[in-house]
């Protein structure tokens, strides 16, 4: 079975956003790989006693990373039956996982909630993903 003739076109929507948020993290990657020179710390020490800036760098990318799977695999089931919308959810959480890090890149942890606007794609992919596990029980 072709792959091809199976997913709706629209799920290269979805496609483009899994490389958005590949994108995303590479960033945040870089900027932890930066800021372990610019501060000093080696690997594979996760955390510094003395720069706290670095800790707030670090949290940006290692919160992302926390919720990333999970993400994923909410991304995935909604995109399934529901490409386009989850294509504009991903992008949303995918959009806030930036916005979150610059906060937290002020060196007060407050402002990462600069990306709280990313429980919209977030939550929204899950709730799609509960709907379609419903519909496949026949719930409704």
């Amino acid at each position: 079975m072709d792959i091809l003739t199976v997913l709706p076109s629209s799920f290269g929507y979805v496609i483009l956003t899994y490389l958005y948020s590949w994108i995303m993290l590479g960033y945040l990657a870089v900027k932890v790989g930066s800021a372990r020179k610019k501060y000093g710390v080696k690997y594979p020490t996760m955390y510094s006693d003395k720069e706290h800036l670095f800790n707030c760098i670090q949290r940006g990318h290692q919160n992302t990373l926390e919720v990333y799977p999970q993400w994923l695999v909410f991304q995935t089931i909604a995109a399934l039956v529901y490409p386009l919308s989850a294509s504009v959810l991903g992008a949303i959480w995918v959009t806030s996982r930036f916005s979150y890090a610059w906060g937290y890149y002020t060196g007060d942890p407050a402002k990462r909630m600069n990306g709280a606007y990313g429980y919209i794609g977030f939550f929204g992919v899950i709730f799609l993903s509960i709907s379609i596990a419903l519909q496949l029980l026949g719930v409704f």
